[in-house]
């Protein structure tokens, strides 16, 4: 009897090796799977994004995502305005160029976390966000237009 309960028990390190092998293969097979390549978002400090800005890359945009009331205060040389509460927001980010970097800012990040994966979605290539918005750009005695 005893030997019947050995032989009819299954093997734990045959059960572990085979769950191995299954979990790899789904996430090498799901991967494979995937179409879609992510959009290049990076959040960038003050001093990143001012060297990216002096070094600017072919067509590089600048994009302020403050009220326009905000922006008219003071905002990144040469930066153009598309206001996060605007109630076709999405539809004028489809409307720039995707293929064209950006360098995405608000006033402390909150906005502009929120609209840098709206852009990925949108297919923005490439979206430089700045840490801490136009606010932590001041603070660093970054100069602002008026």
């Amino acid at each position: 009897m005893k030997r019947d309960m050995i032989i009819n028990r299954p093997s734990h390190s045959w059960t572990w090796a085979a769950s191995a092998v299954l979990l790899v293969s789904a996430v090498l097979f799901g991967a494979c799977g995937t179409t879609a390549v992510a959009p290049d978002i990076t959040l960038v400090s003050v001093s990143e994004a001012s060297q990216i800005v002096a070094d600017a890359p072919t067509g590089l945009v600048v994009l302020d995502v403050r009220t326009p009331e905000e922006y008219n205060q003071g905002h990144l040389a040469g930066a153009i305005n598309v206001d996060f509460y605007a109630e076709d927001f999405s539809a004028q980010l489809d409307q720039l160029d995707k293929a064209v970097p950006y360098v995405l800012y608000c006033k402390s990040g909150n906005r502009s976390g929120q609209t840098a994966p709206i852009m990925a979605d949108l297919g923005f290539a490439e979206v430089y966000e700045i840490e801490g918005g136009v606010d932590a750009w001041a603070a660093a005695g970054q100069p602002l237009e008026r």
